[in-house]
């Protein structure tokens, strides 16, 4: 496949970057639909499961309807977060559009978040604002899979900024060691020998 430029495209985004966007995301929406699907069809509401019994106290499956944000935080405000969700969508398309070319774990975090935000707005208009949720991790809020993507994704953006960050403070000390080392020779050859 060819780069080609989509007419809407940024210079750096093509249309390898978009299926690659397209496909990430549906990998994401495929496992966390499947995820709950099966969670709906073998857990009754609030019943929960773990086929490992000394896992049972730290993990088990638990099937909740949740009807706030990720990991239950805010619940009562399904509404809301759909809308949260359909504006953050439109902001990860805009800033993909943006990206320069070779940012491939920046483009792999965008798709999961983006595959992340989507499964949970399938919920949310399949299920009256709510989504499914069924990881329940002690001491903390059940979640699914799609905030599993959503958060591997902001992961792995942390990590490609500060990776970005390191190489640019490094470029700048080795252009200073440089700027250094081209003055200390240029004031050698200007001193006069004797």
């Amino acid at each position: 496949m060819t780069d080609s430029h989509p007419p809407a495209a940024a210079p750096g985004t093509t249309l390898r970057h978009w299926l690659f966007l397209g496909i990430v995301a549906a990998v994401a929406i495929a496992l966390d639909q499947a995820s709950k699907a099966y969670v709906v069809a073998h857990l009754a509401r609030g019943e929960s499961w773990m086929p490992v019994d000394f896992i049972a106290q730290v993990f088990r499956f638990t099937h909740v309807r949740n009807s706030g944000a990720a990991f239950g935080m805010f619940s009562g405000r399904g509404q809301v977060f759909l809308v949260i969700a359909a504006v953050i969508v439109l902001v990860i398309l805009y800033f993909y559009r943006q990206l320069p070319r070779g940012t491939w774990l920046v483009r792999t975090a965008l798709g999961l978040q983006l595959g992340g935000a989507l499964g949970n707005v399938i919920d949310r208009v399949r299920l009256d604002f709510a989504v499914i949720d069924f990881l329940h991790v002690r001491y903390f809020p059940v979640f699914n899979v799609a905030d599993v993507c959503i958060v591997v994704g902001v992961g792995l953006l942390a990590f490609a900024m500060l990776r970005e960050e390191r190489r640019e403070r490094q470029n700048v000390a080795a252009q200073s060691a440089g700027e250094v080392e081209r003055s200390r020779s240029g004031s050698e050859e200007n001193t006069p020998v004797r």
